[in-house]
């Protein structure tokens, strides 16, 4: 078991960002999300994808800004043809990190506190949030933006299934109580 969470947070460790010997003033990281970070969170919505991050960082001296640009695709399933299609991303989001003494939960989702004894702060679990709920509700092949159609074979096989159980529910369904109500039209 153990073995297994190393091997899950393995991809992810190379999303924590020192900021201890940083100076003050803006600096810039660059990551690469792939399969193997969605593969590390359980019960992804995601399960594959291409995507580069950039942070910048702002250090002040209470606490550090973090602008994060998120630009790629992730491979969603379609609701409509279950076919697989590339879904693209383009996210900014700003994150703020406040110091105290003791870790502190914020009411701000926008602002993490952390403890002034922390030389780094991981931002895999922040990407994770930020790409699950750019996700959208409903995942359509034709709604994604590149062109691409539904399978219009698997949309006519999924309807001639769907529609000789609808005819079977309409003949047992008919009750005579209602026929008889429908003839006083």
């Amino acid at each position: 078991m153990r073995a297994k969470i190393l091997l899950q947070l393995k991809p992810l460790k190379q999303f924590s960002i020192p900021f201890t010997g940083l100076k003050i003033g803006k600096h810039q990281f660059d990551f690469e999300i792939d399969n193997s970070f969605f593969d590390a969170f359980e019960y992804s919505l995601v399960k594959k994808g291409d995507l580069k991050v950039t942070v910048e960082l702002d250090k002040q001296e209470t606490m550090l800004i973090l602008k994060i640009r998120i630009a790629g695709t992730i491979k969603l399933d379609c609701d409509k043809c279950l076919a697989e299609f590339d879904a693209p991303l383009d996210i900014s989001e700003r994150q703020i990190v406040k110091f105290a003494e003791d870790e502190l939960e914020s009411d701000d989702l926008e602002i993490i506190v952390l403890n002034k004894k922390e030389s780094s702060i991981d931002i895999a679990e922040i990407l994770y949030e930020f790409i699950t709920v750019s996700v959208p509700y409903i995942k359509i092949c034709e709604q994604n933006g590149n062109g691409a159609k539904c399978d219009k074979e698997m949309i006519e096989r999924l309807e001639s299934l769907a529609n000789p159980s609808q005819q079977e529910e309409n003949t047992t369904s008919a009750d005579p109580r209602w026929e008889a109500l429908k003839k006083l039209k």
